[in-house]
């Protein structure tokens, strides 16, 4: 009798056991259903976004609207009802756009004014702009076997289409985008006077997309600027017929002393680890010809939104949770450089960090710079998307902004959204609040969400 009360009382501890096991894998489920939840039905992030993009449109590191943007996203994060809310010094570039135009002018085909925008930290032309032929270039080999005697004195027209075979669109961006990055200085170092960069992007429009150029030391500074796609088809088209035209280009942009700005930091007090640092974060600036939706504003409030929906529902992380807004992405990444430097000299423990920074398109999921042993524990992670199509947990990078915390061991994630269409808006005046879908910037807001709290709550 008594053997069998024990097999009853090992039997009842078994199932005790099991159904508090079972509990708690039941409670993540829970939680991650509710961030969803509470993600889809509010409108705060939407509304936060309109507000960037219609009232502080062009918010370039150094800008009025820059500033402007800073003092909306610091109330954001007191509205999200952030444990702490601060500015952090930032030293940005201050580059100024002037005046812009240009026009191909043919004895054959006549005269058409080109769509063009200057890159970001161009030097610009004279008031008068210049006049010189143009020759057609696709990359820096034809440069070099092309030489002085056939560029010198003369406008290049670097004329690289992305790759659209390539399905991923980054991909087709980072085999094209270095002869708008570097490609004036290349130019240069053969005589060119000017250059002019097809956009990068695979879509056919008439928006120029506008980005940064870095020009190498020791090299003659020229002018540079962005052709839309459909015109640099048709200027390629003229140049087949009629390679002595002329294009008269004027851009009166300016570089001024380096000004002050600042990255925006709120963050969600750590329960058990306070003193251990996960960033959650996107790019506040944004290029003065565009809204910024898409580029970056919606990885910015998605990073609010984190923090709005942990206090919402209760969530008490055990680590301390950052909201980063950075500044000065786009030129010079400063406000990612200033960040990591200050959390250094901090002694700051940082244990991950994650950035959204690929458009706020439907989620596909996470990008992670982590060893194949460390990759597997993350894919561990995939079952709990599966009820929201999140399926990719991919090796990859995370962000230009969340890099320097690398040296400090965080580990670095990056939101993939879809990218099919991100390049249509990015760096031009198209990247406007209604190419973003709300659900779409729901969906990965609560994505998110829900990726810190489990890297956080099963120590990955």
């Amino acid at each position: 009798m008594s053997n069998t009360r024990e097999v009853q009382k090992i039997i009842t501890v078994f199932l005790l056991v099991l159904v508090s096991h079972l509990l708690k894998a039941q409670e993540p489920a829970k939680i991650i259903s509710s961030v969803f939840d509470e993600a889809l039905t509010d409108r705060t992030a939407y509304n936060n976004l309109e507000y960037l993009c219609k009232h502080t449109k062009g918010r370039i590191a150094g800008s009025p609207a820059a500033e402007k943007a800073i003092e909306y996203a610091r109330q954001a994060l007191i509205n999200a009802g952030a444990d702490t809310v601060w500015l952090q010094k930032v030293p940005v570039p201050h580059w100024v756009r002037g005046n812009e135009k240009c026009s191909v002018k043919s004895s054959i085909h006549g005269k058409k004014d080109l769509s063009i925008t200057a890159l970001g930290l161009s030097v610009g032309t004279t008031e008068e702009g210049i006049t010189a032929k143009v020759i057609e270039v696709h990359d820096f080999e034809e440069l070099k076997t092309l030489g002085l005697k056939s560029i010198q004195g003369k406008i290049v027209f670097f004329n690289r289409p992305f790759d659209n075979k390539l399905i991923n669109s980054f991909s087709a961006y980072g085999g094209a985008v270095n002869q708008r990055t570097m490609g004036p200085s290349e130019a240069s170092k053969y005589g060119a006077i000017a250059v002019i960069v097809r956009s990068m992007t695979q879509s056919l429009d008439k928006f120029p997309h506008t980005g940064v150029t870095r020009y190498a030391d020791g090299v003659n500074k020229i002018p540079a600027v962005a052709v839309s796609t459909l015109d640099a088809e048709l200027l390629s088209q003229w140049l087949k017929t009629d390679s002595s035209l002329t294009v008269h280009l004027l851009s009166t942009c300016k570089n001024y002393p380096d000004a002050w700005s600042y990255n925006v930091i709120g963050e969600v007090y750590g329960s058990l680890k306070p003193h251990e640092y996960i960033t959650v974060g996107g790019h506040l600036d944004a290029w003065d010809i565009a809204e910024g939706a898409v580029d970056d504003g919606g990885g910015c409030v998605q990073a609010i939104e984190t923090i709005r929906i942990y206090k919402k529902l209760g969530i008490k992380p055990k680590r301390t949770v950052r909201a980063v807004l950075f500044m000065n992405e786009e030129m010079t990444a400063t406000g990612g450089k200033t960040y990591a430097e200050e959390a250094k000299n901090k002694g700051e423990v940082h244990y991950a960090a994650l950035e959204s920074d690929r458009g706020v398109m439907s989620p596909r999921g996470f990008s992670f710079d982590a060893d194949s042993t460390k990759l597997e524990k993350l894919r561990s992670l995939t079952s709990w998307f599966e009820p929201y199509n999140i399926r990719d947990f991919d090796k990859g990078g995370g962000g230009s902004d969340i890099a320097p915390l690398k040296a400090l061991g965080a580990l670095q994630i990056g939101y993939i959204p879809d990218s099919q269409r991100y390049f249509w808006y990015h760096h031009s005046a198209n990247d406007t609040f209604e190419q973003v879908n709300i659900r779409e910037l729901q969906m990965g807001s609560a994505a998110i969400a829900s990726l810190i709290y489990l890297l956080d709550l099963f120590d990955l």
